[in-house]
């Protein structure tokens, strides 16, 4: 495969990653982006700030090339803070942070070979390349993109990866789909839904 092709179909993924999870912010209060949906305290607003630090850290100091935006060391970065946003840190200022940190990522792909070296050094194995790396970035902001998914369904029901595929809310066919997928579940966990056992003795 031609490493320019690869590189940017890598590059291009990683840019509708991005549009999608920002997109998730859309139309919700201050509180409904940050305020905690899952039971470890998971937040939409949480999750840009993670992944925006994740690219920043990523695509600059594992290439020494650091990222102008303050950061913490990736040895205290792994408490949590930058999982969750304070009072303090309006969306602007994260959004923001997520943009220019796009910049500074995007410079490092399109001036680099896919085999240029790099070091991680809170891997066990250090030594990596641009190729790896941005694989890497690529499926861990897929998953925060697919928790993001999960988490403003749970808000307010709407889905979708972008606004143009968006589809209007059937709260009906909705209800009538999960039933249907209740009665499934229960269905197999009857008791007349377990194979009998058979004794092999």
């Amino acid at each position: 495969m031609n490493d320019e092709f690869a590189k940017e179909y890598l590059h291009e993924g990683l840019r509708r990653i991005r549009a999608a999870l920002l997109w998730k912010l859309d139309g919700l209060s201050e509180y409904d982006i940050r305020r905690p949906l899952t039971a470890t305290g998971t937040n939409l607003l949480g999750l840009v700030k993670h992944v925006a630090r994740l690219e920043a850290r990523y695509f600059g100091e594992v290439f020494n090339r650091p990222s102008p935006e303050p950061l913490p060391r990736w040895q205290d970065d792994t408490d949590g803070s930058g999982l969750w946003v304070t009072p303090d840190e309006t969306r602007e200022q994260i959004i923001g942070f997520y943009r220019r940190t796009w910049e500074h990522s995007d410079a490092t792909i399109n001036e680099l070979p896919l085999d240029a070296p790099g070091h991680v050094p809170w891997w066990p194995d250090p030594k990596v390349n641009l190729f790896a790396i941005m694989v890497h970035v690529r499926s861990d902001a897929t998953r925060h993109a697919g928790h993001a998914d999960i988490l403003r369904e749970g808000l307010d029901g709407r889905t979708g990866t972008f606004p143009q595929y968006e589809e209007q809310i059937n709260e009906e066919a909705r209800a009538a789909h999960c039933a249907m997928i209740e009665q499934a579940a229960k269905a197999a966990d009857s008791p007349a839904a377990t194979p009998p056992q058979v004794n092999r003795a």
